[in-house]
């Protein structure tokens, strides 16, 4: 059964957030686990965890993963995976996955995930994302039962601090025409540039493959422009260290002036979406240099100033968040407006790792949503 998501109204209207169209571009699978769910598989492998109270388990990751620090964050993870070795296990929560971005009202998701992670109990890489996507499709059809519609596709992750990149480029193009539609790499960014996986990612440009890249989180500017020539990523995950390359010279009352390094004009003008995920930029430090609350995020400077900003919940688990949520928050905190909200949901639906004539429906869709608000 699907869990009722909390309901969040766009401020001065009865328009719930929930019912909106969206797009979810940067959301991790071992990151959006049911806290019940994990109870009950850890029972069934015998694996100790913190809590078997469901909500007194959910705070544990809440409050473990705000640490302001990325390697800490990460942590919690160690749970969550435990879980999600066995075919079974993997199923259950692919498919407990779509069913909460259904709640929350997401019409297309992108859900990566890093299959290196999944074999301690004898599954092969192959056989870990085909029962992750039996897993999305059979959400799928819990949608269709329902009256909604939803549409999953899989990125495949490989751990930057690992040697296996070519590897799990491979496997992702090998199931390009059975649900992976991108590749991503992630985990400990300081110290693991791109570079060190640039064979993969000759492999997936040879291929005509698409990738993102955790960058821009835990490093600064120079991470960024390694995802971009090393990675030739056509997204950045997160992202918002790309401030850095943004000087502030001057302000008043009305205006602020600013000027683009090389690095951030080129972000700008190419249109290149950035993954940003404001509640989980806060628990991991990644806005340390702005500040510590959703205000002093810089996601409304790279709005203001054009950037193809993007609304994410990154794991929603361990930032007990939904896109929704997230937009909730950032209405609160800068004055949007259903006319915002929407820009960042076609800003997404452009992003997104289909084909155009794809991503143009989507768009048609946000917007016949949006003026049915």
């Amino acid at each position: 059964m699907t869990a009722a998501p909390e309901e969040y109204l766009v401020p001065g209207t009865d328009i719930s957030f929930n019912s909106l169209p969206k797009i979810s571009l940067h959301d991790h699978l071992d990151g959006g686990l049911r806290p019940a769910t994990i109870i009950e598989l850890a029972d069934e492998i015998g694996l100790e965890i913190p809590s078997t109270d469901d909500i007194e388990l959910g705070e544990w990751f809440e409050d473990s993963a705000d640490s302001g620090s990325l390697p800490t964050y990460l942590a919690t993870f160690d749970v969550t995976i435990g879980v999600m070795q066995t075919r079974e296990g993997l199923i259950r929560v692919a498919r407990e996955f779509v069913n909460d971005l259904v709640a929350d009202g997401v019409i297309y998701g992108e859900v990566r995930w890093a299959p290196e992670q999944h074999l301690t109990k004898g599954l092969t890489l192959d056989q870990v994302v085909e029962a992750v996507q039996e897993g999305i499709e059979l959400g799928s059809d819990d949608a269709r039962g329902a009256g909604r519609n939803i549409r999953v596709g899989q990125l495949i992750t490989a751990m930057r601090h690992a040697d296996r990149g070519l590897e799990i480029a491979e496997l992702a193009v090998r199931h390009r025409d059975r649900g992976v539609v991108g590749f991503d790499i992630a985990g400990a960014e300081a110290g693991f540039p791109a570079a060190n996986q640039r064979a993969a990612f000759d492999y997936l440009a040879q291929n005509f493959f698409p990738v993102t890249v955790h960058a821009g989180e835990a490093d600064g500017p120079e991470s960024i422009r390694g995802a971009l020539f090393d990675g030739r990523a056509l997204r950045l995950g997160h992202g918002v260290r790309l401030a850095e390359d943004i000087e502030i010279e001057r302000q008043d009352d009305d205006n602020t002036y600013v000027s683009l390094g090389r690095l951030a004009q080129w972000v700008k003008d190419r249109e290149i979406a950035l993954e940003l995920s404001p509640s989980s930029n806060l628990q991991t430090g990644a806005i340390a240099a702005w500040g510590e609350e959703l205000v002093d995020h810089p996601f409304d400077l790279l709005y203001q100033l054009g950037f193809q900003v993007t609304v994410n919940p990154d794991n929603r688990l361990m930032s007990n968040t939904t896109i929704s949520r997230e937009l909730a928050l950032l209405t609160d905190a800068f004055g949007y407006d259903l006319a915002d909200i929407e820009v960042f949901q076609l800003n997404a639906a452009a992003a997104t790792f289909l084909p155009l004539e794809d991503r143009e429906d989507l768009a048609d869709a946000i917007s016949d949503g949006f003026d049915e608000a």
